[in-house]
């Protein structure tokens, strides 16, 4: 009876299809992948400092940007702001046209008015809405001038008599015949008056002097002491 020696007949499994392929890539990846995360340290830092670089470009970019941005808003600002003060400016001329424009109308009204006070006319109801139409035209502006003795100025009187007297040194307001009115400095009438000069000649004259120039003073200490 012979006894047949086990192992001989069989055969080493063999690994086939994606198991074999599994195999043979494993060496390959191990072998590769420390190449792969070494990187040169040459290379890294050319990378930073083109990033920083890239970055300072932007950043002046964004600086030259917004300072221009910023020039755009300060100059527009400025453009509002003077057309802001031109409206104000055109509306507030505006407004002065069409008031005075109003009052002037009113005039010859507060004329009548003023010579019935002047002859006691003034009274009862009559009186009442003459207060209030001159109240109401001092509030829209309107301002009366022309007194009597003021100098005679031609740029808000109007001389409508002229006559000579001695008690005068200038050209003077003897008589308001028509008071002027006014709304702020513009002159919407000029005050119609009487005006009176110095009588010719009526002056004295500051210090008599002779022909020859000297005073009376002057001669008597030039005569002759006859002490």
């Amino acid at each position: 009876m012979s006894e047949e020696t086990p192992g001989f007949d069989e055969k080493p499994e063999v690994p086939t299809g994606a198991d074999a392929d599994d195999a043979a890539a494993e060496p390959k990846a191990a072998d590769s992948s420390p190449e792969e995360k070494e990187a040169p340290a040459g290379d890294s830092d050319t990378q930073a400092v083109g990033q920083e670089t890239a970055l300072l470009a932007q950043l002046d970019q964004a600086r030259t940007a917004l300072g221009e941005r910023t020039a755009d808003l300060q100059r527009l600002q400025a453009e509002y702001q003077n057309y802001r003060r031109r409206v104000e400016r055109d509306r507030i001329a505006v407004k002065e046209v069409a008031v005075a424009s109003l009052l002037t109308e009113l005039l010859p009204t507060l004329d009548d008015i003023g010579r019935a006070r002047e002859h006691g006319e003034l009274v009862g109801g009559f009186k009442s809405v003459a207060e209030s139409l001159e109240t109401a035209a001092a509030k829209m502006g309107l301002q009366q001038f022309g007194k009597e003795g003021e100098p005679f100025d031609p740029t808000i009187h109007e001389a409508l008599m002229h006559s000579y007297a001695p008690d005068v040194t200038e050209d003077t307001c003897v008589a308001i015949l028509q008071p002027g009115y006014r709304i702020g400095e513009r002159t919407i009438r000029p005050a119609r008056v009487a005006v009176a000069e110095p009588q010719p000649g009526a002056a004295p004259a500051a210090k008599s002097e002779s022909a020859d120039g000297d005073t009376p003073s002057d001669k008597d200490a030039d005569a002759p002491d006859k002490g």
